[in-house]
């Protein structure tokens, strides 16, 4: 499974690309960082972004797209800008077909250190390690861009199963459903 995460952020958005599959060792394909001046027009900053994950979905052809989760945070123009570096990556992702999947990141700290709570030297120092990095990748958006496609390929697979044993469980339910509607059914016709 190929992987590109994506740390949303205006003036810096961490992309970062991982293969393999969970319970083996996972390879680092790319890291980088699609940067944006800080006093260029919002517009023209999204563009840039968009410009910049496309460059990496056309290099890399990743199979999924990872992106960071906004959550609700004390500065609302951070959370804006998160939010909307965040839609520019789904969107080109979306227009490809790729799957997109949302994680926390509680939920990709937990999943990379075993902690919600893990700081980012600790985030950048496992990324690090799983990957088997000489030194942590720089800046911490670049290693959160790893953490993410860590945490989807981790997780995906037991995202399948939950959503197939809901869609059979649906699918149970309906046939149930079905043969108390029609009490005859399994009787057979008679003339």
């Amino acid at each position: 499974m190929r992987v590109l995460g994506v740390d949303p952020g205006l003036t810096r958005c961490g992309v970062g690309v991982v293969e393999g599959v969970a319970g083996r060792p996972l390879t680092m394909v790319g890291v980088g960082v699609v940067r944006t001046p800080a006093d260029a027009e919002l517009g023209l900053r999204l563009v840039a972004i968009e410009q910049g994950i496309e460059a990496w979905l056309d290099e890399h052809r990743p199979e999924f797209v990872a992106v960071e989760r906004v959550f609700s945070q004390y500065n609302v123009r951070t959370v804006m800008g998160t939010a909307q570096a965040s839609a520019v990556a789904m969107l080109c992702a979306a227009r490809r077909g790729i799957p997109v999947a949302l994680h926390t990141p509680s939920e990709v700290k937990a999943a990379v250190t075993g902690s919600g709570r893990a700081d980012k030297a600790q985030v950048g120092a496992m990324v690090t390690r799983l990957l088997r990095l000489d030194a942590p990748p720089k800046p911490a958006d670049a290693a959160d861009a790893l953490a993410l496609a860590i945490c989807h390929i981790w997780r995906a697979p037991a995202q399948h199963r939950l959503q197939q044993a809901v869609a059979q469980n649906r699918l149970q339910q309906a046939v149930a459903l079905h043969a108390a509607k029609t009490p005859n059914a399994s009787k057979g016709r008679t003339a």
